[in-house]
């Protein structure tokens, strides 16, 4: 028999969000100046509590997103990234917090809403090196989102939706370098994105490269799943492929 006393520990849920997007060839993330301790001053994520017993999770997301950064609910979609329920994360308690993320082209330069003093898009490379430290365990979230959004462009278009249409494999291939966070072997990289059928499909020429021929021009193609994928080198071999031009 279980112990009559017991009672279920108090604990609260948060939503914290991670949208990344690019910015002038940078992988970017919306973060926002808390407005109120603990940590007040500190750059942390987008969230905050459950409004109520009834709001649910996504909609609490949504509503924090529109009141911190004044990003409405069309801007993005929102998926869950995991949970996050270490003790000792937040300093008012035992507090679980459900992440999100979104990952999006064309983002606006956010507003300040209502509990944030302020937002700005910021490069993801000086939250992973630690150069910035956000408030609570944000750095690991913004880091598990990073990978998740790297792990998305091996294994979808995703990349497509971040090139103008129509693009070039170049401009292609820079969207990959700026999430992934390497430099690429433009030989082996034209050569594995050709592979994957329906990726992407020929929009003809137009653009007239320096000193050079038009460039091939590209669009979007039918699938909406790599195959084969493309993995993501390791940097080591990334550069060792860029300096001896390819396999």
């Amino acid at each position: 028999m279980g112990d009559e006393s017991w009672s279920p520990p108090p604990v609260l849920l948060t939503v914290d969000l991670v949208i990344l997007t690019l910015r002038e060839g940078q992988l970017c993330v919306l973060l926002v100046e808390r407005g109120e301790d603990p940590f007040a001053g500190r750059q942390a994520l987008p969230g905050g509590f459950l409004n109520h017993a009834g709001e649910s999770i996504l909609d609490a997301a949504h509503r924090e997103l529109s009141e911190e950064t004044a990003l409405g609910a069309g801007w993005v979609h929102l998926e869950q990234l995991a949970t996050y329920g270490d003790a000792d994360r937040d300093p008012r308690g035992r507090v679980v917090s459900v992440a999100h993320l979104a990952i999006a082209p064309g983002l606006p330069e956010p507003i300040a809403g209502t509990d944030a003093a302020a937002a700005s898009w910021v490069p993801v490379d000086a939250v992973l090196s630690g150069e910035l430290r956000l408030a609570f365990d944000h750095n690991r979230i913004v880091a598990d989102g990073t990978e998740r959004a790297r792990r998305k462009l091996e294994f979808s278009p995703l990349a497509t939706a971040f090139c103008t249409d129509p693009f070039t494999i170049t401009e292609l291939q820079q969207v990959y370098e700026a999430v992934w966070g390497i430099e690429l072997d433009t030989r082996n990289f034209y050569r594995k994105v050709q592979a994957v059928k329906g990726f992407i499909t020929s929009a003809g020429s137009g653009r007239k490269a320096t000193g050079g021929r038009p460039a091939q021009l590209f669009r979007a193609g039918p699938g909406t799943v790599l195959s084969p994928p493309l993995i993501r080198p390791v940097p080591s071999i990334a550069k060792e492929e860029k300096e001896g031009g390819g396999e």
